[in-house]
């Protein structure tokens, strides 16, 4: 295990009608003239955005919305959030939705303390200074509530990248399963993808002797793997949608990728598929993840079979380990399609001529140096590669 630092301060409020306090949380973390982020109509329809307010205006904290977030979330918003916190004299920024308002939230809270363009946080500066968050979770995929990290897409050039920082993590998250209960099949299967991604992403490493962690992985997935089809079958199932709602906190803070090194190729290869298609994340990691672990299998077999027998519960082939490793791609694959994730380019819309491009922009575009991967390293031929096994 590699020597680290681990902070995580964020103050979580896990449970039913939660979000009625949000007033009184925004509050205590010192918000006095508050921004609400959120996306489309659902919060609206739900009741939910006239619930948060109501709990801010008996706290008698002022407030500013901004609306509009969409799936893959836009530098263009994020541009008006920061006019907007400026002009308004904002000192909170709450984020009412998923992983795509809590990423914008968080661009707009680093952009708005920043005298540059926020954008250079997507490249490779690192966020030291953002106005403080806070987050009412209404679905478990992107882990954004408890994590340093925000992903956006910049519209001049399609080019859907990360910042990170710690001054990023939400000072509050409010988690409350019931709000998941109304999602379609479709996205609470990409959520739960999203989040066994973040933990493949952690769980294929070169750092050994990482027993921990491992076990924490292995133990998420196999969560994953046992809550996803209640949910799918009965939506109206509470439990099993806090056990994923708390999973995916847990897959994405980082607790889990601690004193090993991570890999991450999969989510840059799948970012160009969701800024080219407008895919959902998971959807589109769905596709690529399977097709990732073929290419790469042999460069760790022992790895891959761990993985196909701690968690797809395959028989171990001591005679011929790649038998089980491809068997544990295979039983993910299976999982994947069970719970209706697309698993080829045709089903999410992609087309083949696009590949050449979408590779070079992985390894190229927005001042990158040309490989991916902390796993195996990854070069423009490679990602072509695999971008053909998703055929």
């Amino acid at each position: 295990m590699n020597n680290f630092t681990f902070y995580s301060p964020t103050y979580f409020v896990f449970g039913k009608d939660e979000e009625n306090k949000t007033g009184e949380y925004v509050k205590r973390f010192n918000g006095s003239k508050v921004l609400i982020h959120y996306g489309g109509g659902s919060v609206i329809r739900s009741g939910l955005l006239d619930r948060i307010k109501k709990s801010l205006d008996k706290e008698n904290i002022s407030y500013v919305e901004l609306g509009g977030v969409k799936p893959n979330p836009r530098s263009g918003l994020v541009y008006e959030g920061i006019e907007l916190c400026k002009k308004e004299n904002i000192d909170f920024i709450l984020a009412v939705g998923g992983g795509s308002t809590i990423d914008s939230a968080k661009a707009i809270a680093a952009g708005a303390l920043y005298d540059g363009d926020f954008w250079d946080f997507y490249t490779d500066k690192i966020v030291t200074k953002a106005l403080p968050i806070g987050t009412v979770l209404t679905i478990a995929a992107a882990g954004s509530e408890g994590s340093p990290d925000s992903v956006i897409t910049k519209e001049e050039g399609m080019f859907k990248r990360g910042a990170t920082g710690e001054a990023l993590r939400p000072m509050f998250s409010i988690l409350n399963p019931a709000l998941t209960q109304t999602l379609p099949a479709y996205q609470t299967a990409a959520g739960v993808t999203d989040i066994m991604a973040h933990l493949f992403e952690r769980y294929f490493t070169t750092t050994n002797d990482v027993e921990v962690t491992d076990r924490l992985i292995e133990a998420l997935l196999i969560t994953m793997i046992n809550e996803a089809p209640k949910v799918i079958k009965d939506p109206n199932d509470y439990q099993a949608r806090a056990n994923i709602m708390w999973a995916g906190m847990l897959a994405h803070n980082n607790v889990c990728g601690v004193g090993r090194s991570q890999d991450w190729a999969s989510h840059d290869i799948e970012h160009e598929l969701s800024a080219t298609y407008d895919c959902t994340h998971g959807a589109g990691l769905a596709v690529v993840f399977p097709a990732w672990m073929t290419y790469n299998m042999k460069h760790d077999i022992k790895r891959f079979a761990r993985l196909a027998t701690n968690v797809f519960n395959c028989k171990m082939d001591n005679d011929n380990p790649e038998s089980t490793a491809k068997a544990g791609i295979q039983a993910l694959k299976s999982f994947l399609k069970s719970i209706g994730m697309p698993l080829t380019f045709d089903e999410i819309g992609a087309k083949e001529e696009d590949i050449p491009a979408m590779a070079h922009s992985a390894c190229y575009g927005n001042k990158r140096t040309g490989t991916l991967g902390g796993f195996a390293t990854l070069t423009e031929e490679d990602v072509i590669n695999i971008y053909k096994l998703m055929l």
